[in-house]
């Protein structure tokens, strides 16, 4: 492997997207007989033919093409780990953690982040993840962690923390009936066709979000679905349907057309975490759920109201 140079590797791929050495060279900004250069050295190290080349055309060989499938994501890898050190380089930091969120982030969580960086050189880099696929992104890499609600009933994944648990409130429509009384019932909750996101998660977080029956057995409607907060809170205020919501985001999240209600009966409160994979586990992520910790720790949280 240390015989083989990255600019070989790099060659080969782009080669392989333009089929073309001219194109191939204009890309790389070197001339053709580079370009020969560099697929016949390659070609030596590994041992075998990878380019098929006529008079008429350019193509892979059978291995050619398997070998190219096979070292690209290495290639990519090693550019974005490249990108990130310069980043950092840039930045004065040593690591960078890439999370993931649903809805918000609050004050707390910019708190830690600041003193992540502060006191263990580590940045933040935040991207919003969608409402029904709360552990995707942390499953296939795409981020290191995610903030999302729980539950969590898989093995693969990790909850570093455990955010304080909040209220669940009703949302419904300030025209609906329901929102002259202040209150709902649980059982009521039979007669709204309730909000669900859209997405991959599993069946069991899906049912933490909507349960499918009341306690006393009543079938629970769910015939629309959301793909954000602010969808889901347009159908709540346009019509007959209902939307469960945790209480800091009907704190922020005012309206005139939505009515936020206290349901009695509902035990569940809502609680999100902090989820990564087990066996991705860093010094980075632990630090960053024990700086949540602490910061938790120091802002007194209420505690969900009996409904």
């Amino acid at each position: 492997m240390n015989q083989v140079h990255i600019q070989e590797i790099e060659c080969l791929l782009v080669l392989a997207e333009e089929l073309h050495f001219g194109r191939t060279a204009r890309r790389l900004g070197c001339s053709q007989s580079r370009v020969s250069q560099l697929i016949a050295a390659l070609e030596r190290r590994v041992g075998v033919r990878l380019v098929d080349r006529t008079s008429r055309s350019v193509g892979l060989s059978r291995f050619g093409a398997q070998f190219a499938d096979e070292v690209r994501p290495a290639y990519e890898t090693l550019n974005t780990v490249v990108a990130q050190a310069r980043e950092r380089a840039s930045s004065g930091t040593l690591r960078r953690l890439n999370i993931g969120f649903h809805g918000s982030v609050y004050e707390e969580l910019t708190e830690a982040f600041r003193r992540l960086r502060t006191h263990h050189d580590v940045t933040m880099a935040l991207s919003e993840i969608p409402l029904g696929s709360p552990f995707s992104a942390v499953l296939e890499g795409r981020v290191d962690a995610s903030l999302a609600e729980l539950p969590v009933e898989d093995a693969a994944l990790t909850v570093g923390f455990r955010f304080p648990p909040q209220d669940r409130l009703l949302a419904v429509s300030s025209s609906h009936p329901l929102a002259r009384g202040g209150r709902a019932d649980v059982e009521e909750l039979a007669g709204l066709d309730m909000i669900h996101p859209v997405g991959d998660a599993p069946d069991y977080w899906m049912a933490a979000r909507v349960p499918h029956r009341t306690p006393l057995g009543a079938p629970i409607r769910s015939t629309a679905g959301m793909t954000t907060v602010q969808e889901g809170l347009a159908l709540v205020a346009s019509g007959e349907h209902g939307m469960l919501v945790c209480r800091p985001l009907a704190e922020r999240a005012l309206r005139s057309d939505v009515r936020y209600l206290p349901v009695e009966g509902l035990d569940e409160p809502s609680q999100m975490g902090l989820i990564w994979r087990t066996d991705r586990t860093t010094p980075q992520l632990l630090a960053l759920a024990r700086l949540l910790q602490e910061e938790f720790a120091r802002v007194k949280v209420p505690e969900p109201t009996p409904a």
